[in-house]
């Protein structure tokens, strides 16, 4: 083992500069047995590094090579795995654990050993020992000759102390002296004893020269002895001194001592003053107002600007002086009660004070304000309240300070506000509503109420958009409403347009004047009553539809994302709407009224109310969710819509009482005219409303309803064929769906397609079946027997169908019979189809093609049944082109 411990030193690790510490012959365990060596080196130059290395055999020649290395401070755990047996397996985990069994127990004691020197040596890391004895943990392990074979015992203890801290490299100049030596003695190569001899003998001369050298020096270790015998008597009298001068110190610092208890009563009487004056110049800085502020506070003007600017600074300088957080004792100083309870009393009088005068104040301007309502009655507008709410604004910050020092007075004006402001309100709102109901029917006063036009009862809308006058009681009242029949008959069109437009322009007014008069009003009693508005976020509001007793009410949902109001803020902003809803608690029965009023002057306002209230409530609900304009509006938005959705289920009544002619033909029927206006003019008014969902659903419910009583009075008519009836009215349908593209009604238009189609195609085949009745009978007959398993050629052999036959029925159908038979069909159809609707000309098309088609169908079984015979039509397909050319001409 020593000689491969060399070689190893040698080959591979004096290359590298590293030093072979302990070396330790392995295999791996549970594996084939390949014998490696693992080495602990450790390198020459500093850092110091400390390595793990296996060696291992190669396999092409007869050295050592370095297979893998690894850094002792990378190692975690060295497991013995017996610490009392002997047992020859260890495990060392590194990044992985790594198993090896030592050729010897010996062996890896005696690495392990090294091991751990090395650790406590150069890198003192947590390095945890198992099954590990901690007698070798301590020491060296102790091998005997017998444990370990002659010749290793070098090599199991090359990890002990006297390798790891004696052995060191010979440096240039002992190597130089060496080979000095070694020349003047050139036979220690060839003899070694004689070398050894020869030192040895040079030895022993040195340590006779040094002893000689030794005894020669008595002399002066004498004189040194005396000298320090002097030095310790000077030592002696130097501590004498060092004793006096201690008890000098001590003195001195008993007087220190005195004097610093001196200035410490000083330096507290000092602390103590500075205490005192403070609090008095906190008390004077903090509890003195100016004789200014309590002068402006007992008999400052509230009247000018200036007055209330120095009101407002001496309530402030009042609210801060009482609100001083005054330190503990100052309320039992008498100084201090008696310019608190001042305080108080300035207190209570200012505020009996401004509220007097603001009291004053709103009960002036609704006086002022009550004199401008005559010229606004004339014109359909609201007066500004802007100037009064300019004026009260100068006292906003008083009415904070009110709010905060003495709320009772605070909502004694609040109470005094609203039931004065809502009396000049409802005076001007309600003269604001008549002139507006005057402006749509131009009534007076008196007949207004029931939408009457003066004394003759008529009222503003059309004749032509009135369907049914019902006479109540005396009788000057009267209800009116428009329908799909009666827009089918617009003989005064015009006049009807020009009566809506003109409700939705007044509409329109109304809710113009009003939006931004509550508007105005909500933002005035935020700022003037110092109360907080709950957060709108624009473009948050998530409108969705319940069906709720069929009606559809709007519910808007404000999404305020992740904030939540406080307390004090849902509160605040429930005061103010619960105020907003005492000064405007007529606007919404007169809004009620108001749109009572223009159902009865036409049932089809509801569609010009429907659009403008859906737009001021999205509009209001961007500005303001909880606004009181917002909330009011959405109330009057879904009695809107319950006037719609009535309209729109009266439509569907009458088409179903709807009742024809008998003695007349039916042509396009009066409610799909009807509902070709009525879309028009929806989508006139629907052009640029946001909200277009209701009116979606009021045409899936009409065009149903239309269907329905198309096919219905198809059925019922008499005069004109059925199909006739569907073909025309679900092509004019078509057509009106195919001008206006509504896109909720696509499949609708697909599906009047398909019966226009079908109904088409059904006319035209039962109308050919007449001229050539016969000839149609004997093909039958022809197909039939077919049918019935008879070969074409062999039909000829049938008595009824022989040739004989054939030629007998065709000539009953010569060109000029046919041509007279097609005139008279040309005739019924005309007098089938209305001239509205224009289809004549298709349908006689139409005609053209089956005819075409039954005569190539009869050519070709009179080729297959009677093949060589020779038989053909009296007439052929350019006749048939003629005939309907020349009919269509000749008509």
């Amino acid at each position: 083992m020593t000689a491969i411990k060399h070689a190893l030193q040698r080959d591979i690790f004096t290359p590298h500069d590293e030093r072979l510490l302990s070396i330790v012959n392995v295999c791996k365990a549970g594996k084939k047995k390949k014998n490696c060596f693992l080495c602990a080196t450790v390198t020459t130059e500093r850092p110091v590094q400390v390595n793990v290395v296996k060696v291992k055999k190669s396999d092409k020649g007869d050295f050592y090579k370095r297979q893998t290395e690894w850094a002792l401070r990378d190692l975690a755990v060295v497991d013995a795995k017996d610490a009392n047996k002997e047992n020859p397996e260890f495990d060392l985990h590194f990044e992985k654990v790594y198993k090896w069994v030592a050729s010897s127990t010996a062996e890896k004691n005696a690495f392990i050993s090294c091991i751990w020197k090395l650790n406590q040596r150069y890198l003192r890391k947590k390095l945890e020992f198992v099954n590990v004895s901690s007698q070798l943990l301590e020491e060296l392990p102790k091998v005997t000759e017998e444990s370990v074979p002659s010749g290793e015992n070098q090599s199991v203890a090359g990890g002990d102390e006297e390798s790891l801290d004696d052995y060191q490299e010979l440096n240039t100049r002992e190597e130089q002296d060496i080979e000095i030596m070694m020349d003047g003695c050139e036979y220690a190569i060839s003899n070694a004893e004689a070398f050894a001899e020869k030192l040895s003998r040079e030895l022993q001369v040195l340590d006779g020269a040094n002893i000689q050298s030794i005894m020669a020096s008595e002399k002066q270790v004498n004189i040194l002895m005396q000298l320090l015998d002097e030095a310790l008597k000077e030592v002696d009298e130097i501590e004498h001194k060092l004793s006096s001068y201690e008890e000098m110190l001590q003195s001195v610092k008993e007087q220190m001592d005195h004097i610093s208890q001196s200035n410490d009563l000083i330096q507290l009487s000092n602390t103590n003053n500075m205490k005192l004056l403070e609090e008095i110049e906190f008390l004077v800085n903090y509890l003195d107002l100016s004789k200014g502020h309590i002068k402006a506070l007992t008999d400052g003007d509230l009247s000018s600007s200036k007055g209330i600017e120095a009101c407002t600074n001496a309530a402030e300088a009042l609210l801060q002086c009482m609100n001083v957080a005054l330190r503990p004792g100052h309320d039992e100083l008498q100084a201090v009660k008696q310019q608190q309870q001042q305080f108080k009393d300035l207190r209570e009088q200012f505020a009996r004070r401004l509220a007097n005068h603001l009291n004053n104040v709103f009960v002036q301007q609704g006086h002022d304000q009550s004199s401008t309502l005559a010229q606004h009655s004339v014109e359909l507008s609201l007066p500004k309240h802007l100037p009064f709410h300019r004026d009260l604004l100068r006292y906003a910050k008083l009415m904070e300070w009110l709010k905060n020092t003495d709320h009772e007075k605070y909502e004694g004006l609040n109470k005094n506000y609203v039931d004065y402001i809502s009396r000049l309100y409802e005076r001007e709102i309600k003269e604001f509503f008549e002139v507006a109901k005057i402006k749509m029917t131009g009534t007076s006063k008196e007949g207004k109420k029931f939408g009457l036009h003066g004394s003759s009862g008529k009222l503003t809308g059309s004749t032509s958009s009135l369907n049914k006058l019902s006479v109540q009681g005396s009788g000057n009242r009267r209800s009116q409403s428009s329908s799909l029949l009666d827009m089918g008959n617009m003989s005064a069109s015009d006049l009807d347009v020009a009566d809506r437009t003109k409700f939705d322009k007044i509409f329109e007014q109304v809710l113009s004047e009003l939006e931004p008069l509550c508007l105005a009003e909500q933002d005035f009693i935020s700022k003037f009553f110092k109360l907080q508005q709950s957060p709108a976020l624009p473009g948050s509001v998530v409108a969705d539809s319940t069906d709720v007793d069929g009606l559809l009410l709007s519910r808007q949902h404000t999404l305020l994302g992740d904030r939540h109001l406080l307390p004090s803020e849902k509160e605040e902003a429930g005061i103010i709407r619960s105020m907003m809803i005492k000064v405007f608690r007529c606007i919404e029965p007169e809004l009620n009224n108001l749109i009572s009023l223009g159902d009865k002057i036409d049932s089809f306002n509801s569609l010009y109310m429907l659009v403008k209230m859906s737009h001021h409530v999205w509009t209001a609900e961007n500005v303001d969710p909880a606004s009181f304009l917002s909330t009011t509006l959405g109330n009057v938005l879904v009695t809107v819509k319950r006037n719609f959705d009535k309209c729109i289920l009266n439509q569907i009544k009458q088409m179903e009482e709807v009742k024809i002619s008998k003695k007349s033909k039916v042509g396009i029927l009066p409610f799909v005219s009807g509902f070709e206006e009525f879309a028009e003019l929806a989508e006139s008014i629907f052009k640029i409303a946001e909200r277009r969902g209701d009116l979606d659903k009021a045409y899936t419910k009409l065009i149903r309803a239309v269907y329905n009583n198309v096919e219905k009075v198809a059925n019922e008519s008499q005069k004109t064929p059925r199909d006739v009836v569907m073909m025309e009215n679900f092509h004019h349908i078509f057509s009106t769906l195919s001008r206006l593209k509504i896109a909720c009604l696509e499949m609708e238009r697909r599906e009047a397609k398909q019966k226009y189609t079908e109904h088409l195609q059904f006319y035209v085949i039962y109308s050919l079946g007449q001229p050539l009745e016969k000839l149609n009978h004997f093909f039958e007959g022809i197909e039939a027997r077919v049918a019935q398993g008879i070969r074409e050629e062999e039909v000829s052999y049938q008595l009824a169908f022989n040739k004989q036959e054939l030629r007998k029925v065709i000539k009953e159908y010569p060109g000029k019979e046919v041509k007279k038979g097609l005139d008279n069909l040309y005739k019924k159809v005309d007098k089938h189809l209305c001239e509205e609707e224009n289809l004549l000309q298709v349908m006689w098309h139409s005609m053209q093609d089956e005819f075409i088609r039954q005569y190539k169908h009869f050519e070709g079984l009179i080729a297959r049944c009677y093949p060589g015979s020779g038989i053909t039509m009296e007439f052929t397909i350019q006749d048939i082109l003629e005939y309907f050319s020349s009919i269509a001409q000749s008509h």
